[in-house]
């Protein structure tokens, strides 16, 4: 029996190692036919700059079978929150405009104005007491992303750094500050216009 046993707990320490990710796996990742930066930033949720910059490159020429490193990204924790207020603010609204909320939380934690954190803009509160975002008074940002949302998240973390530089956004049929409407309009995407 005692043999067995061991045959059996040696069987399960070797699948777990074959199937556990290592650590080299989760910071580098072998090229593909057809990759590009952008692609490879997407698909982790890294800046394309951050990427390009890790890896000493200054052009975007890649080959097949070459390895990359894949700088450190934000917590699985923090994109799901992000992508759980995209989900609950961009409801109804294009592809696009899901990035650009995604793209304001971003361009929040880069600003001086801000935290610096998602967790700290997510749930930062004004002066008065209130919440930046609304689902997080209604309770919304409670609810499962989608996996638009999620792709929109991982596609702003991509694209950060660059773009107009958004720091708010809103629904003119639906805004009640009109402090909001003397900010300097980046660009208008379906029912929101952003600013900054």
């Amino acid at each position: 029996m005692n043999k067995f046993k061991n045959i059996l707990l040696t069987a399960s320490l070797s699948i777990s190692f074959l199937i556990a990710p290592t650590v080299a796996d989760a910071a580098t990742y072998q090229l593909q036919k057809n990759d590009s930066f952008w692609t490879i930033a997407n698909k982790y949720g890294v800046s394309l700059l951050n990427l390009q910059s890790t890896n000493n490159r200054s052009s975007s020429l890649l080959y097949a079978g070459e390895t990359l490193s894949i700088p450190t990204t934000m917590s699985s924790a923090d994109r799901d929150l992000m992508a759980r207020l995209v989900h609950a603010e961009a409801k109804g609204e294009s592809y696009a405009g899901k990035v650009a909320v995604a793209t304001v939380i971003l361009n929040r934690m880069d600003n001086k104005q801000f935290p610096n954190t998602v967790n700290g803009v997510v749930y930062q509160r004004s002066a008065g007491g209130h919440y930046a975002f609304s689902p997080v008074k209604d309770g919304a940002i409670n609810q499962v992303a989608n996996t638009t949302a999620k792709r929109a998240v991982n596609e702003a973390l991509a694209f950060r750094g660059q773009g107009a530089g958004s720091l708010y956004f809103y629904n003119p049929k639906t805004a009640k500050s009109s402090w909001i409407t003397t900010r300097e309009v980046t660009i208008t995407i379906g029912n929101h216009v952003f600013a900054r």
